[in-house]
């Protein structure tokens, strides 16, 4: 595990607090740093593992912090930790599996400013922002918004617009990208490839946009969850492939395996109608109904079509639901 202390970035590729009119350093104390313990019989377990270190943003009084939801999945334990190494116990609200966020409450008083949140309707491609790690300004970047467009993940996860900024960085998982206003514009997902416009070769971060927060948040604060039917999930990972969508993997004992999917079968249907893209095949099993409808799927496997039908599943029965201690 990289411990605060055993890096900084350069100072040149800092934020300076002079380029900007809001308190910079302020700002930057509202990330913290979040550790979670997952239990080894978890469903996600296997493939996050079951410590797990990134960040998270305070974003109100009551030490409410905004994460990226995998670091918190199933966590039987989370510990927040700011920059001047105050340590705090907390406990996880929920998480939304349609955005990826996850809302974590501190169980303790951490006097540190809650962060006030934006709009990516005020961002545009060249924009330059702060990306901020806990650990202030040493762990902080200047960096610039590289495209904000639709983005699909293999994991069965799909946004219309998403923010992606370069130069990268590994350790982006829950770090708040920042405007040149000081507002909080996104919380960090991903470090991935092909992240500027159009999808034109080159590194980058992706970052969930801040807008996706309030329509789900007191939802997420009552009940751990959106209050609506979950999406249908089949728990399958895809890849495209010289115009193909290749299955990769299945998740264990979820719905694809169970109805007959195979690691290798090339996905041509859904409920009759050729798959174009990674991203529209989401977009087709979720426009079918909530989790537990059928999903009627044409797949080749040896140089023949084979038609399946998967029962889907509400990919939060997999899970352990977050305890409150």
């Amino acid at each position: 595990m990289i411990e605060d202390g055993d890096w900084e970035f350069e100072k040149s590729a800092q934020p300076k607090p002079g380029d900007f009119t809001f308190d910079l350093d302020r700002t930057l104390s509202s990330v913290v740093s979040v550790h979670s313990k997952i239990p080894d019989d978890a469903f996600t377990a296997t493939f996050l593992g079951t410590e797990r270190q990134g960040n998270g943003v305070i974003i109100n009084d009551s030490g409410l912090v905004l994460t990226i939801g995998y670091l918190v999945t199933e966590a039987e334990q989370v510990w927040l930790i700011s920059e001047d190494q105050l340590a705090v116990p907390a406990h996880v609200v929920g998480f939304d599996q349609e955005t990826g966020f996850g809302l974590v409450q501190a169980l303790g008083r951490m006097d540190l400013p809650a962060i006030k949140c934006g709009s990516v309707t005020t961002a545009s491609v060249n924009d330059e922002v702060i990306i901020a790690g806990a650990g202030g300004r040493r762990h902080s970047l200047k960096a610039r918004i590289m495209a904000m467009q639709e983005f699909a993940g293999y994991w069965e996860y799909a946004l219309n617009l998403a923010i992606f900024t370069a130069p990268p960085h590994p350790l982006w998982g829950g770090a708040a990208l920042i405007s040149g206003d000081g507002d909080l514009l996104g919380i960090g997902s991903l470090f991935l490839q092909n992240a500027t416009e159009g999808g034109a070769p080159g590194n980058g971060n992706m970052f969930v946009p801040i807008d996706l927060l309030e329509p789900i948040l007191e939802d997420i604060l009552k009940f751990g969850k959106p209050n609506k039917p979950p999406r249908p999930w089949l728990g399958i990972y895809t890849a495209e492939a010289e115009g193909n969508l290749i299955v990769t993997g299945l998740a264990a004992n979820a719905p694809a395996e169970r109805g007959g999917v195979r690691v290798g079968d090339v996905l041509k249907k859904v409920s009759g109608e050729p798959i174009t893209s990674q991203i529209e095949f989401y977009r087709d099993i979720w426009s079918l109904g909530p989790a537990e409808t059928t999903i009627p799927l044409t797949v080749l496997r040896g140089g023949e079509n084979l038609f399946l039908e998967v029962r889907s599943g509400d990919r939060n029965d997999f899970l352990i639901s977050p305890k409150l201690h």
